[in-house]
């Protein structure tokens, strides 16, 4: 099934139009980048070359102001296609889209880097530590800058850092101590103390290249501060982390597509037809394609509600809801669509148990289940106590 039957705009038509180009180029690279653990730079350069990943910059700067539900329709375009080329490039997508639309850092800084994208520069942030588990929780960053004369010196690790060799900025996540607080600096790649440990050897996502990134006495002028927080950045709404659960809407469709594909076709002797013809097949499908529904009807909703200046206030544990469920969801449909071809779909040669195994890593982005539903319990209790208080009930 195409996404463009959902594109609702002029702009997303074309842009459908323009990543359907290279959809034989990234589904028949995915095999083997996945085999070999090798990130799909061909793909990257691909999309860079075709001026996606500047999209994300308003206009003001040179971009088209993308959209989240813009974004979210892409990147399942582009899951559809290969999970890992996605997932990587929509972390940059959805970091530029987060910066701009929150404006995050001074109007100088803002500029500087818009030029940088527009010029094809890539970006990620490095915030995940092998101490501190996922950022959102709140953990405080081992990963320490300290004031030196008119510089900072960082020292570090971060794990997970999706694309890390490939990155031109790695958007770094650090303890500064002198302010209490955490502190995002952009590091160029070519920076000295900067090295990369390749360590990536998952089950899922192989080729997206997450290696480790090693700060080693890194120098950074006070410029590259481009953020300080004074609380976990997991409590603020981003609705730009839906790229997330769009990624892994698009690996489902791609699984979807092929096990239906292959019910109307494969016909073993021991019945007449295909077994597209028998119920239980029917009823997986049904199935399926049920849960595809209920995906989509979420994650477009709430991206479309957040993307209406007079909806946006209303959106905030959406955002993880939407994950929570696309992501439940699309697991369910790889599982149902390998039940439906069977024991082959297990053969190294077919596509679904990459798809399998990548679906999976949805998992372990954030936000986290637990988190999402510990946040929905909290909302459901604060707002019963407010409505019990005595100004109330006069």
């Amino acid at each position: 099934m195409s996404t463009a039957l959902f594109a609702t705009n002029e702009f997303q038509k074309v842009w459908l139009a323009k990543l359907e180009q290279l959809r034989t180029q990234i589904e028949q690279s995915a095999r083997k980048n996945d085999e070999n653990g090798q990130f799909p730079i061909n793909n990257i350069e691909a999309l860079v070359k075709l001026g996606y990943t500047s999209l994300a910059l308003p206009t003001s700067y040179g971009g088209s102001g993308l959209s989240t539900s813009d974004l979210v329709l892409f990147q399942e375009t582009l899951g559809s296609m290969d999970g890992a080329t996605a997932l990587s490039i929509s972390w940059h997508q959805g970091v530029v889209g987060e910066i701009y639309e929150k404006r995050l850092w001074t109007e100088e800084q803002l500029s500087f880097f818009a030029e940088e994208v527009k010029k094809g520069a890539l970006v990620n942030r490095a915030v995940s530590e092998a101490q501190t588990g996922s950022p959102t929780r709140g953990g405080r960053p081992g990963t320490q800058a300290v004031r030196s004369g008119d510089t900072w010196v960082i020292n570090g690790e971060k794990t997970f850092t999706t694309m890390s060799p490939y990155l031109t900025y790695y958007l770094t996540g650090v303890w500064i101590e002198e302010k209490q607080a955490v502190g995002f600096f952009l590091i160029h790649r070519d920076t000295e103390g900067i090295s990369i440990r390749e360590n990536w050897n998952m089950v899922g996502m192989r080729s997206t290249e997450s290696h480790d990134l090693i700060l080693k006495d890194v120098k950074v002028d006070d410029f590259y501060l481009v953020e300080v927080n004074n609380g976990p950045r997991g409590s603020n709404v981003n609705a730009w982390m839906t790229h997330i659960p769009a990624n892994y809407l698009g690996i489902a469709q791609a699984a979807r597509d092929y096990a239906v594909a292959y019910a109307t076709k494969h016909s073993p002797n021991s019945i007449s037809g295909t077994i597209s013809d028998l119920p239980n097949v029917q009823t997986a499908i049904g199935e399926i394609d049920l849960l595809m529904m209920q995906s989509r009807h979420i994650i477009y909703s709430v991206t479309r509600a957040y993307d209406n200046e007079l909806t946006r206030p209303l959106i905030n544990n959406e955002i993880g809801v939407v994950k929570h469920t696309v992501v439940n969801n699309s697991i369910q449909v790889v599982d149902k669509a390998m039940r439906i071809v069977g024991s082959k779909s297990l053969e190294l040669a077919c596509p679904l148990q990459r798809h399998y195994r990548d679906v999976r890593a949805g998992l372990h982005n954030p936000p986290m289940d637990d988190m999402t539903i510990s946040k929905l319990a909290q909302k459901a209790i604060e707002d019963i106590k407010a409505a019990d208080t005595p100004q109330n009930n006069e």
